[in-house]
C-alpha cells in the first residue's frame, strides 16, 4: 500500500511538470522573448544623403548600382505605430545662428565631409539585424567606416563606466511587437543630422523598430535640452528586405574637402 501511494504522488507530481513543458515557450515568462517578431535580416541600404549610385571598378570591369532611395522619402504616413513627426527639430532661439552657419558652410563644417562617423541616429536604420536571445546586433554600412552596435535586451542599466561615443551607448526592450532602443553617452562631435544639426553631451535617443508585413520601420526621437526647445521625433522610414550583401566599405580618404571654393550641400555633390 506504502508502494502504491508513493507511485501515485509521483505521478501527480510528474503530470503537472510534462504539461507545463509542452506549453508553447510565448505561454512562459522565460520563454516571452521568443514571442516577439524576429526582427533578423538584411534590410535595405537607407543612410542619410546615400549617393544615387555605387560605382565598382573590379580588374577594369566598370559596374554602377542605383542604389534604392526609397526607404528614406516612402510614405509611412498610414503605417501602424507611426509617431507624428516634423520635418525638423526646433533649436532654442539663441542657437539658431550657430545652426544657420553651420548649415551655411556644410561642405567645411560637417565632420561626415571629412570621414567623420555620423553616429546615431544620422546613421540611419541598420543595415543587418543579428537577433539573440540576450541581445541585438546592429551592423551598418557606412564610408567612414562599418559600424557595430550591440544591444543588451536583458534588462541591465546603461553603463556607468562607459566612454562617451560616437554610436553611444545602447540597451533595448520590447513594448508589445516594438522594439525600443535607448541611447546615450555620446561624444559631441557628431551632428544627429543633416544641416547642422549639432548637439552636446546631453543627446539621447530613442529608437523604435517593428514590422509592417515584410518590412522594418524604423523612428528615431532626438532629445537633448541643451539645444533643443522638444524632443525631435523624425520622419520614420520603411526598409525591406534586401539580398545585397554587406560589403566592407572602402578606406575613407579625404582630399579634396578643403580645397573647395563654394559652399555645396550634400545634394549637389
Amino acid at each position: 500500500m506504502a508502494n502504491l501511494l508513493f507511485r501515485v504522488l509521483a505521478c501527480a507530481l510528474l503530470v503537472p511538470g510534462m504539461v507545463l513543458a509542452q506549453q508553447p515557450s510565448g505561454a512562459t515568462g522565460t520563454g516571452a522573448a521568443a514571442a516577439h517578431p524576429d526582427l533578423s535580416g538584411i534590410w535595405s541600404y537607407a543612410i542619410d544623403r546615400a549617393p544615387a549610385a555605387l560605382k565598382k571598378d573590379v580588374n577594369g570591369t566598370v559596374t554602377v548600382l542605383k542604389i534604392d532611395q526609397s526607404a528614406r522619402y516612402g510614405n509611412t504616413a498610414s503605417i501602424r505605430g507611426v509617431l507624428a513627426s516634423t520635418a525638423k527639430p526646433s533649436y532654442k532661439p539663441e542657437l539658431q545662428s550657430k545652426l544657420k552657419d553651420l548649415f551655411d558652410h556644410e561642405s567645411k563644417t560637417d565632420p561626415v565631409f571629412y570621414c567623420g562617423k555620423p553616429g546615431v541616429p544620422r546613421i540611419g536604420p541598420p543595415r543587418k539585424i543579428v537577433q539573440l536571445p540576450n541581445e541585438m546586433i546592429f551592423l551598418y554600412e557606412d564610408i567612414s567606416g562599418d559600424p557595430y552596435r550591440v544591444i543588451p535586451t536583458d534588462g541591465r542599466p546603461h553603463r556607468a563606466n562607459a566612454n562617451p561615443s560616437h554610436y553611444g551607448d545602447s540597451v533595448g526592450r520590447w513594448e508589445r511587437d516594438v522594439f525600443v532602443v535607448d541611447a546615450r553617452n555620446f561624444v559631441e562631435d557628431t551632428w544627429f543630422g543633416e544641416d547642422g544639426y549639432f548637439h552636446t553631451d546631453a543627446l539621447r535617443v530613442t529608437e523604435r523598430i517593428w514590422k509592417d508585413g515584410d518590412n522594418l520601420v524604423w523612428q528615431a526621437i532626438v532629445d537633448d535640452p541643451n539645444v533643443l526647445t522638444t524632443p525631435w521625433i523624425m520622419p520614420a522610414r520603411l526598409t525591406r528586405p534586401s539580398t545585397e550583401p554587406l560589403e566592407e566599405s572602402p578606406k575613407c580618404v579625404e582630399t579634396d574637402g578643403n580645397k573647395l571654393l563654394n559652399n555645396d550641400h550634400h545634394l549637389q555633390r
